[in-house]
């Protein structure tokens, strides 16, 4: 993440990107015969981007699916923003548009949208209830041959399976970075229950939609998290006993270490609640101290500093603009 572009400005950044990428990766023949259909469960930026990449770089029907119409609303007129700006660049046609559009779907009934669905990726909050129960109805709802894949950044994929009676073996874990259409990876997570079949149709479909997948055992935090959040959660314990600014903590890490992007202000884009949730997981899962949230970050969500989304966290926001 380049620390010189906002948040908003990468994400409209994705369809350059994806441009490139149809150029690098194309869906494998098998791909082709089995993937006629995906569901994406969540119609949150996330959401939105796991959508827009495989509709636009896999060329498969999609199925966006979100229990809030007001949610699915707002993520159409964005994607109709990011068409937009590509089309005035003369990176995408008028056509290429329209067949991006067609092969997007939405509804709120994911009983009916998904029951043909030959691979579903579920892109909702942080909530293992949640995901569990969605889960539970998937493993009754999709075909027998659908895998089943969570995006969550954190919680374990075994625990989510074991709510898919009878459909274990087809769950795994499907992590995305944001913003998706600009991330270059993808993490996949195999739980104990799932198959050979499922990873590999995971695989598959991941360089189908131009990621590199990047594999990892069921562990807390995976790889990603394991690494990212104690290295932001040192940066705000380093911020909470006075050992430097906000400024100087980022500014060290961008200047002196190469980073593209500070720990506090990159905590701001991923927001505070979700760091938080994350290191919790991991905190409590691992049982090691070291993974101990800071107590400024807890605070800081207590308040409803959530970041950029918010317009307050470490620093201030406008519109999804740093204030300077």
């Amino acid at each position: 993440m380049a620390a010189s572009i906002r948040p908003t400005s990468r994400l409209l950044l994705t369809l350059n990107h994806i441009k490139g990428s149809q150029r690098s990766f194309s869906v494998t023949r098998n791909a082709q015969q089995e993937l006629k259909h995906i569901g994406v469960i969540g119609a949150g930026q996330m959401g939105l981007g796991i959508a827009l990449v495989a509709a636009r770089v896999a060329k498969v029907p999609v199925s966006l699916v979100d229990s809030n119409q007001a949610s699915i609303e707002k993520s159409m007129k964005f994607m109709e923003k990011l068409l937009q700006k590509d089309i005035s660049r003369q990176k995408l046609s008028d056509s290429e548009a329209d067949e991006i559009r067609g092969r997007i779907k939405t509804s709120t009934d994911m009983s009916s949208a998904l029951s043909s669905a030959d691979f579903v990726i579920e892109a909702v909050p942080e909530i293992l209830a949640l995901k569990q129960s969605i889960f539970s109805q998937l493993a009754s709802i999709c075909p027998p041959h659908a895998v089943l894949s969570s995006n969550t950044s954190s919680i374990g994929i075994t625990k989510i399976a074991a709510a898919a009676k009878g459909a274990e073996s087809r769950v795994i874990g499907f992590h995305f970075m944001n913003p998706v259409p600009v991330s270059k990876a993808v993490e996949v997570i195999r739980g104990i229950q799932t198959s050979d079949e499922t990873l590999q149709k995971t695989l598959e479909l991941a360089k189908a939609m131009g990621k590199k997948p990047c594999t990892s055992v069921d562990s807390p935090g995976f790889l990603a998290n394991r690494m990212l959040i104690p290295y932001i959660n040192e940066a705000i314990i380093c911020l909470e006993q006075g050992l430097g600014t906000k400024e100087d903590i980022d500014n060290i890490m961008t200047g002196g270490c190469a980073m593209p992007m500070g720990p506090l202000a990159l905590a701001d884009f991923i927001g505070l609640d979700t760091c938080l949730a994350i290191a919790n997981v991991i905190h409590k899962d691992t049982g090691d101290t070291k993974y101990r949230p800071s107590i400024l970050l807890a605070k800081m969500v207590d308040a409803g500093w959530y970041g950029v989304k918010s317009g307050k966290g470490f620093y201030e926001y406008e519109n999804g603009r740093k204030k300077e």
